[in-house]
């Protein structure tokens, strides 16, 4: 106790003995005052007054330095409200004098903070001229990164698409290293959003001519999809039509399958039936149908197929059902088959609201009761199976753009945390699968029991089997 009784009067003796310190009286000081925490606070306020005296007392003492600051814990805040403060001219010199370690300064925790105030201050070509020629032949190695993507970041949101030519270049021809990267994939998408209609075109050529390795990665999956999500088939069709010919293949491994159920989803009505009618034409069918990636792909196919392809693939599969009914994977499939079109209300087979939640459902016995094939019941978003409520899945939950990738942004104070605000994604850490196969696999839902509209004759049939009392419609 007496440790931090003596620990907090020493802490209030170094906040207070600036108090009342003239910059004047500082002068030969200044260089050693920004590495340390009160001293940099103290020089930080001066540069706040905006008072030009103590601008060149302070930037003169400094500028020689700005590399060493710019990496140091606290020197680095000092270099961001200077480069905030400084005029035109001051602040070219502080450029060029970090020009030549600028690499190394964005590969730092600290220096990338600093960095990226840099970029958003600029204010002349020369300045954007001197910060491109010392990035661009690292950009990948920038981009992959955890400090550095951060920089290519504030790049592209701080310069022109011209200017920022250098980074769809470097990202063009390292299009594979780049969007299967964990960082990487998240810099190739902000690429896209920052990009010119031709910028766009080129990163998209990059992505369809490398979409089959794309699509089966952790995170190059992510990327293509965020091809498919910008809504215009002149980008999505192309790369679509990639697939034809291992959609089978694709659609039983754990990332690709995600994207082939969102092509599906939104092709053009011809390629979609291109896709389907692989599925159709495979001997491997009942394989697909047990796989517990590929079944999923069956489902989103029934979903999406113009009325004739359905019938067909209905036909196909309803004689493989009796094989896989025991499944959980073939239970869906025979709910999709079975039950009522996808968006019908819950218990009516024409979408009208019933007073019923099974009404619209095969009824089983002439009695009302349910019977053996009336396991599986769809209501109030969750499906019932054999006594075990799954969550309704169709298709893809969640965005679908790639990993969360955190890091240090440009900062004012010292102490504070660094937070990213240029992606907000899913996890998909270490290979974790799509928030999708989470659900996928999520049985024997607790709650489903103790739900209010749940009541006791229905959980007596589904967990006892036992039906007597149950009035069934």
């Amino acid at each position: 106790m007496h440790r931090t009784a003596s620990n907090r009067r020493q802490s209030e003796q170094d906040v207070n003995r600036f108090a009342n310190v003239m910059l004047e009286s500082l002068v030969n000081e200044i260089y050693s005052l920004c590495k340390d925490q009160h001293g940099c606070r103290y020089l930080q306020k001066k540069l706040e007054e905006r008072n030009p005296t103590y601008l060149n007392m302070i930037f003169n003492e400094t500028y020689p330095h700005v590399v060493e600051l710019m990496i140091d814990p606290f020197g680095n805040y000092l270099c961001q409200k200077l480069l905030e403060h400084a005029n035109d001219e001051q602040r070219t010199i502080l450029v060029e004098t970090a020009a030549p370690q600028l690499v190394k300064i964005a590969l730092n925790q600290h220096g990338t903070r600093a960095l990226q105030k840099m970029i958003e201050h600029v204010s002349t070509p020369e300045q954007i001229r001197l910060i491109v020629n010392a990035l661009k032949t690292n950009v990948v190695e920038l981009i992959q990164d955890l400090n550095g993507n951060h920089v290519i970041q504030k790049c592209l949101n701080r310069l022109s698409t011209d200017d920022a030519q250098f980074i769809f270049d470097a990202v063009s021809e390292n299009c594979v290293a780049v969007g299967t990267h964990r960082h990487g994939c998240c810099v190739l998408q902000r690429c896209i959003d920052h990009a010119s209609d031709a910028q766009k075109q080129q990163l998209v050529n990059e992505i369809t001519t490398h979409a089959f390795t794309l699509v089966q990665d952790p995170f190059g999956n992510y990327v293509t999809q965020y091809v498919l999500d910008l809504c215009d088939a002149k980008y999505s069709d192309p790369l679509i039509r990639r697939f034809s010919g291992n959609v089978c293949t694709l659609s039983m491994q754990k990332f690709s399958s995600n994207v082939i159920e969102k092509c599906i989803r939104i092709a053009e009505p011809s390629t979609r039936k291109i896709l389907i009618d692989e599925l159709l034409s495979s001997v491997f069918l009942e394989k697909l149908l047990r796989d517990s990636f590929a079944n999923y792909v069956i489902q989103t196919a029934l979903d999406y197929a113009d009325p004739q392809t359905r019938q067909v693939l209905v036909d196909v599969i309803r004689p493989i059902l009796p094989s896989i009914r025991n499944t959980p994977y073939g239970r869906r499939i025979q709910s999709k088959i079975i039950g009522p079109p996808v968006g019908a209300t819950a218990g009516s087979p024409n979408g009208n609201a019933s007073s019923s939640p099974f009404q619209g459902y095969p009824r089983g016995n002439g009695n009302g009761n349910p019977g053996p094939n009336m396991l599986v019941r769809r209501m109030q978003g969750l499906e019932i199976q054999d006594g075990n409520a799954m969550h309704a899945v169709n298709g893809s939950t969640g965005s679908a753009y790639g990993p969360s990738s955190s890091g240090p942004q440009s900062q004012h104070q010292p102490g504070q945390q660094p937070n990213s605000p240029h992606q907000t994604h899913p996890q998909a850490q270490n290979g974790q699968h799509h928030l999708r196969q989470q659900s996928h696999h999520h049985q024997g839902h607790p709650q489903f029991f103790s739900h209010p509209f749940v009541h006791q004759p229905m959980r007596n049939a589904f967990t006892n089997g036992d039906f007597s009392g149950y009035n069934y419609m």
